[in-house]
């Protein structure tokens, strides 16, 4: 994760500098320390002033400008950097990198450092596909600096073709990925259900919910990225399983309850993900139900509470839940931790934009059985993902 990283984010001159905040406000959002160095170019798009108050820390601007501190700017700049990202990064800084270059404050703190380098490329088309520019490229990418590949459409410019900066979604995802490397969960099993149930009918027709499964999957990627044996239980998604996961496909609430009790002893920490149907129709047709007049009475029966039933054998494992409600989150939240017997649990509200099924964000609060709440607002959910298994690992004995 990025929490307390020192980030120095690199701003060049183009149109997407303006995407630059919303890439500060995020890293500030997931605890991270930024520090922002503008090109002259850059300043021509955007005040430093908006970057030193998204930053909270000075913009470096100038080489030659008078030093804060007794030290060498961009030399403790380098030193400090867990993290130099360049975004966007133009075709000029990128060619000044590969040819060993250092004639501003970015360039020259770029070459004093050691940190991970990351470019995340945003031009013109015809300037991308430029065979100096793709030299200049591989060339860093051949000694190890890391790229986020542009996207493709309508540029600034009325051309259409790759050269958009990614997503910020796309590049803050990234930076996470690039600083989970440290394997801090490795040895531990966890159990990770996700997705919908779907309650047969008949042949043709079932029960079900809006569950994508992204947030279930979403955890299942980032714990089996930090070195966990994940066993995922998943029900009917259209997403691909995470490379290194073993993933158990079902159908039904009960058919996730068999996989789950028969899966759980073996385990360190299970997260119960999965929208499960608390109820059954209680006798499915063997043939499709045809139409007649008038209405169709269904009986549904209860399906048996998967995650109280872990509660009640849980011992000495870590527990947590989920709850998707649509009011009262926080309260009903806190009675489903002391019904259920849950180390903590993940609550949002589904009718909230950016979170809920099916969206590739979320905002959620993590409460723990002692009372406490924090609130992870909008973010990714593999940014979420992590944040809950953070969370997690208070509890590991």
């Amino acid at each position: 994760m990025l929490n307390k990283k020192n980030i120095v984010l690199g701003v060049t001159g183009g149109i997407a500098v303006y995407k630059a905040c919303d890439i500060v406000s995020r890293l500030k959002k997931l605890s991270a320390n930024v520090d922002v160095i503008m090109t002259k170019a850059a300043m021509e798009f955007v005040n430093p002033h908006t970057f030193q108050a998204l930053s909270q820390n000075p913009v470096i601007k100038e080489i030659f400008e008078t030093p804060r501190h007794w030290d060498i700017e961009h030399i403790s700049l380098a030193q400090k950097a867990d993290i130099i990202l360049v975004a966007p990064a133009t075709a000029n800084i990128i060619g000044k990198v590969a040819n060993g270059i250092a004639d501003d404050m970015l360039s020259t703190t770029i070459m004093a450092s050691t940190a991970k380098i990351v470019f995340a490329p945003a031009m013109n088309t015809k300037m991308y596909e430029n065979k100096i520019f793709q030299s200049n490229m591989k060339r860093l990418k051949d000694l190890g600096y890391e790229f986020i590949p542009p996207q493709s459409g309508r540029l600034a410019c009325g051309d259409i073709g790759t050269g958009k900066l990614a997503d910020v979604d796309k590049i803050i995802e990234f930076l996470v990925e690039l600083e989970t490397e440290e394997q801090d969960l490795l040895g531990k099993k966890i159990l990770i259900t996700a997705g919908p149930t779907a309650e047969a009918i008949d042949p043709v027709r079932f029960i079900t919910n809006h569950s994508s499964g992204k947030m279930g999957y979403a955890l299942a990627e980032a714990a089996s990225k930090r070195g966990a044996d994940v066993t995922l239980i998943a029900g009917p998604t259209k997403l691909a399983p995470p490379i290194g996961v073993n993933l158990i496909s079902i159908r039904s609430t009960l058919d996730m309850y068999a996989a789950v009790m028969k899966h759980f002893p073996e385990q360190d920490i299970v997260i119960k993900s999965a929208a499960v149907a608390d109820y059954r129709p209680e006798n499915i047709a063997d043939k499709k139900i045809k139409k007649e007049e008038g209405n169709l009475t269904l009986t549904l029966a209860r399906n048996p509470d998967i995650l109280a039933e872990l509660g009640k054998i849980k011992e000495n494992k870590v527990l947590v839940g989920f709850a998707a409600e649509t009011n009262n989150v926080i309260e009903y939240a806190k009675e489903k931790i002391i019904k259920k017997n849950l180390d903590f649990i993940v609550a949002n509200d589904i009718t909230e934009e950016g979170a809920g099924f099916a969206t590739d964000t979320n905002i959620v609060y993590l409460i723990d059985k002692k009372g406490d709440v924090r609130k992870v607002d909008k973010a990714t959910k593999l940014e979420i993902a992590h944040n809950i298994l953070n969370k997690t690992k208070e509890f590991l004995k």
